[in-house]
């Protein structure tokens, strides 16, 4: 009975936060996640490398103690001070312990430093994969959201809104058109064309006689000053005549 009632309560609740999840918000969400890992990533490689950094120096200061303590004790020995040799063997041994302990340190440091690296390529390698299915997924959700805006306006267009006022203004305005064309035919039925077509011949007609009128009396014209140039003509002629003879005449 009891799981029964867990089971209940998870199905309420799951059905809850599932009604009120936003996939593209979520995956947003993701994305951002994600690129905020790589800097604590980097900031715990980081103190992983200054751990193997403080063990190389510190594996190089009991190196570097070792020889100088080696040294001394072969000084003490041509010194044939066999004490002071005993004093310094003892801390060689100690530093020779500290030595081994701080290489094997920095052997498991650096192999940490390593793996975490490996861990590191292979979370970017993940990350960019994740983010481009999420940027994937929402340039898709990006079109099917605009896919369903132009559905919808479909919709509208066959439901009865702009689709059938278009339609219908359409109709009205070609309707309008006929009527003007109808009376337009009705009103030139009406008007008596053939009458029209006769006064327009009768016009050309009269406009061909004045023509032809204005020619004969441009023609009577020319007749009518021709025998008058023809007399000057001959008045010149006389008066050259009269005056070749004055001039003869003075001559002789």
């Amino acid at each position: 009975m009891w799981n029964r009632f867990v089971r209940a309560i998870k199905s309420l609740f799951g059905g809850f936060v599932s009604s009120i999840e936003d996939p593209k918000l979520i995956l947003e969400q993701n994305i951002r996640e994600l690129n905020d890992q790589v800097p604590k990533m980097n900031e715990n490689i980081a103190t992983v490398k200054a751990n193997v950094m403080l063990l190389r120096k510190e594996v190089a200061r009991y190196e570097k103690q070792l020889e100088e303590i080696t040294s001394k004790i072969k000084a003490a020995i041509n010194a044939n001070r066999d004490d002071i040799a005993e004093n310094y063997a003892l801390q060689l041994q100690k530093t020779q312990e500290n030595l081994e302990s701080s290489k094997a340190q920095l052997t498991y440091a650096e192999q940490a430093y390593e793996k975490a690296m490996q861990v590191k390529k292979a979370f970017l390698r993940e990350k960019d994969r994740k983010i481009q299915e999420a940027r994937e997924a929402l340039r898709a959700s990006e079109r099917a959201a605009w896919q369903s805006k132009v559905a919808d306006t479909l919709e509208q267009f066959e439901v009865g809104g702009v689709d059938a006022t278009h339609s219908e203004m359409i109709n009205r305005i070609n309707e309008q058109t006929a009527i003007n064309e109808a009376r337009m035919e009705i009103a030139l039925d009406s008007v008596d064309t053939k009458t029209m077509e006769i006064e327009i011949d009768a016009e050309k007609i009269r406009a061909s006689e004045l023509v032809k009128q204005f020619k004969l009396q441009m023609n009577a014209d020319e007749s009518a000053s021709a025998p008058v140039i023809k007399e000057s003509e001959q008045d010149s002629e006389e008066e050259s005549r009269s005056k070749t003879l004055g001039r003869n005449r003075a001559k002789n």
